[in-house]
């Protein structure tokens, strides 16, 4: 049966009205928002067959698309991983989102990134495992439910520690987690039926264990130290939890004792003088060796104070003498220990002034400004500086200001943890990506303190040790009953969040049972994270995963990315008013359009700027994807067997294969480098420029004409398209899936293969090509310059006999809109392109007298540009003056309108008289 073929054309595309949003009411699509996808086998055509171009809408609709398309995936099974398979592993872990969040644009790029990796690797034969799963994220989520408490008249001092847990599980059932919805949205292809949440019975165990060994081991310990508090959460929190803001605030300069025996100090937090227990001078410092070991009255109280010298402090700093309060400033505290001082508690829980006299009972805040006051009043205050800008710690959940005070609490001893968490990467076994993101991490490690490990709340993993009635300290294992007797007692704190998230590599696949999952997908490929969480959670996870696993580190290859900005590189916020909620993105121009976005931004360990038109770019690239395969099954476009013999294709078709390979090998090696901006790129401009702009217009005269060549053509064009979309399908998951099943009635692109360059390569074709490409390229910059419309058609006259261009005279009119020259023909412009000459008459296209006038009013401006820029350029006064990159947006333009100057000065020249 002979098909007949309509005249080829590209369909409409690259317009917003080409692609339906989605609808707002669909925007999660957890389980239960879908609706169950029957697939009818016997419908599907073999890979090879012609596919019918009915097949696909006119529009492409990702709203009706990628939700069915999703299920369908999860439940034929395409993500789950076997650990049983005897192809090689590949394994990432997903970076735990908090139980309490949403989809925000970081998880978007995020998951983009790690979805990419998994879904190549799993079409290239491997065994893949991305594991998903939530982190129970301790004080946010306790936060969260006390809100709800406080809404109801009620707290969790009400209900009692047991059923205040309760209710959080309970809100964690109906209200936690709607981000695995999300993800289901972006496409992620994570094994479902492996979720895990930090809070599960399997992990609570793991938790368990591993406290039970570093305690029996000596690395973990109850002691008294300074520890960052939040008054708010009222917990301490880790140092990495603290964000240090720039503020304006007080310097006060303080005189201790009297006349000649007294000394100067100058603080910011007048409060914590009530707390002092010594001044301390440097051992070498004369002026104040005659006061070393003996007393000065500490102002505002009956009490005398020391004198101590410690080299601690900075005699060119200030006065040279500093006030030492051991309970509320880490610094003080070891101060304190090297001289024996007293600690002195001067404030409670919520930071209010416990100490007896005139300011118990005060806030911090209230109690700095009466103190000042009262010093003032006596006397005492020798100077202020008002305002005095200084770092502030705050509490990176609540943004309450940190008080550093001196509490029990539960450490990990990081030293030897830590220096095999450095080794790690020293020796080669764990590669950071990319490399100069090394010295941040060895920063880090080489200088880490010891882990404050005890929260004060009751939401996260108890602290199982038991204390008895005799002083008695027991820690119970897993498997271990704790004690019962009458007088023991568990203790009430409960373990940092990032805790339990620091087994997450392993603790997801069973251990501390030696499950097959565990022995099949630990280490993990790689880790793919921001770098901002490197000290958070990477530390971490390889402390413990080198400590548990038998020095065998979690993950080989650690990649960090960066943060997602406005499209004016600031941070997202929604107190800067440009936040973005990707699924607002998603709704207006699908997933895939975001998804590509944000890969074209992704250059490993930089900052990516994204912008709402960039995201409709790339939904406009969807579209010429769709649009372009449309052409392919319209005009007969053929998948499977071998392809014709080089000598059957003509030069654009050897060329395009050629090119289509080197694109296989250069997206194999941008995957194994984490390069997914270049590559993305890389993608782009092949698709659009070279198959959909030149390959595809070239081809149209051949398709036109019929018979063998278009066969050839259109099996060539199948093979590309069908490289195409296997090579974006990582990427850009639905529309891809969508074209390549009704190209080639494959089952899924999920689960097909990944190409491979054949090595095939013809540089004659290339270069042929390439001197089509200049000649179409000039010949349409003088059009465009003389002001003709793009579709508007010119007679012209072509010499191409002995180039290369000959062979392509018919596909080279097209594209130009040439016609063939008549009986009247009148060279206007002469154009060599190419070792090839076209001859061009305008004379009845262009008025000559107005666009010599409209060009030379356009030199005339360019000359004036040149003139002012050489001039700037030519002050020493501004090039002394001017930042760098002022001087050189000059140079730019100079640049630029002296090209321009050429450019018009050539086409007046060739400009007839009229």
């Amino acid at each position: 049966m002979t098909r007949t073929r309509p005249s080829p054309h590209i369909l409409p595309d690259d317009g917003p009205a080409s692609y339906t949003g989605h609808q707002t009411d669909s925007r999660l699509l957890h389980p239960r928002h879908y609706t169950a996808v029957v697939t009818d086998e016997t419908q599907q055509r073999p890979q090879g067959a012609n596919s019918d171009p009915a097949d696909l809408p006119t529009q492409y609709a990702p709203a009706e698309v990628e939700g069915k398309l999703y299920e369908r995936w999860v439940e034929r099974g395409y993500f789950e991983a076997d650990a049983t398979s005897s192809k090689p592993p590949y394994t990432v872990v997903i970076p735990p989102p908090n139980v309490t969040g949403s989809l925000h644009l970081g998880h978007a790029f995020e998951h983009t990134l790690i979805d990419a990796l998994t879904r190549r690797k799993r079409m290239q034969g491997y065994e893949t495992l991305w594991q998903p799963g939530m982190d129970h994220a301790g004080i946010a989520t306790q936060n969260v439910v006390e809100r709800e408490l406080a809404k109801e008249g009620t707290s969790r001092h009400d209900l009692g520690r047991e059923a205040f847990v309760e209710r959080v599980w309970q809100w964690k059932a109906e209200s936690g987690g709607q981000i695995s919805g999300q993800m289901r949205r972006l496409g992620d292809g994570v094994d479902w039926s492996r979720e895990r949440f930090t809070m599960d019975e399997g992990l609570s165990k793991s938790v368990q264990t591993i406290f039970k060994r570093l305690f029996d081991d000596g690395l973990i310990y109850r002691a008294e130290r300074i520890i960052n508090w939040c008054p708010r959460c009222l917990t301490a929190i880790s140092d990495i939890e603290v964000e240090y803001a720039d503020e304006d605030g007080e310097l006060v300069s303080i005189r201790y004792g009297e006349g000649e025996d007294s000394l100067v100090v100058a603080t910011t937090r007048a409060e914590t003088m009530l707390g002092d227990t010594a001044v301390a001078v440097h051992p070498d410092d004369e002026r104040y060796a005659h006061l070393v070991g003996r007393t000065v009255k500490l102002p505002l109280t009956d009490r005398a104070i020391p004198v101590v010298a410690d080299s601690h402090v900075d005699p060119e700093f200030g006065t040279g003498a500093v006030k030492v309060t051991p309970a509320h400033d880490p610094n003080d505290f070891e101060i304190g220990r090297r001289h024996g001082l007293p600690n002195l508690t001067v404030m409670d829980e919520h930071a209010v002034i416990t100490a007896p006299g005139p300011f118990q009972g005060q806030d911090r805040l209230e109690a700095r400004s009466a103190i000042v006051g009262a010093l003032r009043a006596e006397g005492r205050i020798v100077a202020e500086k008002r305002p005095y800008n200084h770092s502030v710690g705050h509490c990176s959940r609540c943004k309450t200001t940190i008080e550093p005070r001196l509490s029990l609490q539960w450490w990990v001893k990081t030293g030897p943890l830590a220096q095999a968490a450095g080794d790690a990467v020293r020796d080669g076994r764990v590669a950071i990506h990319p490399k100069e993101m090394e010295s941040r991490y060895f920063g880090w490690v080489d200088n880490l303190h010891d882990w404050c490990i005890s929260r004060q709340l009751w939401w996260g993993h108890r602290i199982p040790v038991w204390y008895g009635p005799d002083g008695e300290v027991v820690c119970v294992g897993p498997d271990e009953e704790p004690p019962s007797d009458e007088g023991w007692y568990q203790d009430s704190d409960v373990l940092d969040t990032w805790f339990s998230s620091g087994l997450w590599p392993f603790s997801t696949l069973g251990w501390p049972e030696q499950t097959d999952s565990l022995g099949r997908f630990y280490p993990n490929s790689v880790l793919v994270t921001g770098y901002d969480i490197l000290f958070f959670w990477v530390a971490r996870m390889m402390m413990f995963g080198l400590y548990a696993m038998d020095g065998t580190p979690p993950f080989h290859t650690i990649v960090l990315h960066g943060m997602v900005r406005d499209q004016f590189g600031k941070k997202m916020s929604k107190s800067f008013g440009n936040a973005v909620n990707p699924l607002d993105w998603m709704d207006s121009y699908g997933s895939d359009a975001l998804r590509f976005t944000l890969a074209r931004g992704a250059n490993p360990g930089v900052d990516v700027p994204i912008g709402e038109d960039w995201v409709q770019a790339s939904r406009n690239f969807a579209n010429k994807v769709w649009n372009a395969t449309r052409f392919a099954l319209i005009n007969g476009a053929t998948v499977g067997g071998p392809l014709p013999a080089p000598e059957e294709m003509s030069a654009a078709d050897r060329w395009i294969l050629s090119r289509l390979n080197s694109v296989v090998a250069e997206t194999d090696a941008q995957y194994e480098d984490y390069q997914f901006a270049k590559l993305s790129d890389a993608l782009y401009h092949f698709a659009w420029d070279e198959v959909f702009d030149w390959y595809v217009e070239l081809s149209k005269t051949t398709f036109f004409a019929g018979g063998r060549p278009a066969e050839v053509s259109g099996r060539v064009l199948g093979e590309v398209l069908d490289v195409l979309l296997r090579l974006l399908h990582p990427v850009m998951p639905f529309v891809t899936e969508t074209l390549w099943t009704t190209l080639t009635g494959g089952e899924s692109l999920v689960i097909a293969d990944w190409p491979k360059d054949s090595g095939f390569r013809d540089g004659e074709a290339e270069q042929e090509l390439a001197d089509v490409q200049e000649a179409v390229t000039e010949v349409r910059r003088f059009r465009a310059d003389q002001g003709l419309q793009p579709g508007q058609r010119v007679p012209a006259r072509m010499t191409l006999e002995g180039t290369a261009l000959a062979a392509h005279e018919e596909a080279i009119r097209s594209l130009l809109r040439l016609q063939p020259a008549g009986e009247d023909f009148s060279v206007t412009a002469s154009l060599p392109v190419a070792k090839a000459l076209v001859e061009l008459d305008l004379s009845g296209a262009i008025d000559f007298a107005a666009e010599r006038k409209r060009l030379e009013k356009d030199l005339a401006a360019a000359e004036k540009e040149l003139k002012q820029t050489t001039a700037k350029l030519g002050n020493e006064g501004f090039l002394g003056k001017a930042p760098e990159q002022v001087v050189d947006k000059i140079r730019d333009r100079q640049a630029a309108a002296g090209a321009d100057i050429t450019r018009i000065r050539t086409q007046l020249e060739n400009l007839p008289q009229g």
